[in-house]
């Protein structure tokens, strides 16, 4: 069975097809249409971005679609960034400016008040409707410094519930058990099954 992922970052790819592993499926992304329509995301929430990916993809390709939106929600900053996750640092961020923009932000708040989720929402769409809605999420902290190399985003800031060190320093096994992303794509893996024998 044919999925298009809905993205352009190819590590995000990369995550969700390790996540994917073991189902019978065949994953493109957009890197394979290159003449696909833009995507604004202009929703207000993780979910209203993932439905407009999925949907308008599906629409253009007319496959079954994935698409996903996360980001970080820190308390202290009154959840932001937000959906705002990803182009937290301007028009050309990347994740070394959005993470020094996170650390300048939170300098003077103490390790114990950087309380901060991670959360993704993952919608699967054909070209006749929306098969399925979830989301997951990961509780933690925001680190004092950037730590390790793992992963991408805000992941060497990011310090677990229940762990002493960032996503970017643990091993990235343990990512793949416990992050917002395996947790949304977790609950996806039996919907595949049901689709493919309809």
């Amino acid at each position: 069975m044919q999925l298009i992922v809905a993205t352009k970052n190819k590590k995000k790819l990369i995550e969700i097809k390790d996540l994917l592993q073991g189902l019978n499926l065949e994953i493109f992304s957009l890197a394979d249409f290159p003449d696909a329509p833009k995507i604004e995301e202009d929703g207000k929430t993780f979910e209203q971005n993932a439905i407009k990916k999925a949907a308008t993809i599906a629409m253009y390709t007319k496959k079954l679609t994935l698409g996903e939106d996360s980001g970080l929600e820190v308390k202290a900053l009154k959840n932001k960034p937000g959906i705002y996750s990803s182009r937290f640092s301007g028009e050309n961020a990347t994740d070394k400016k959005n993470n020094l923009k996170l650390l300048r932000l939170l300098r003077n708040i103490p390790l114990d008040k950087r309380v901060a989720v991670y959360k993704c929402s993952v919608a699967l769409v054909d070209r006749k409707k929306i098969i399925y809605l979830t989301t997951g999420k990961c509780e933690g902290k925001i680190g004092l410094r950037s730590r390790g190399k793992f992963g991408f985003g805000y992941d060497p800031l990011f310090i677990p519930k229940g762990f002493k060190e960032t996503f970017g320093k643990l091993n990235p096994e343990i990512k793949r058990r416990i992050s917002h992303r395996a947790k949304a794509l977790k609950k996806l893996r039996p919907i595949f099954s049901e689709y493919s024998q309809k």
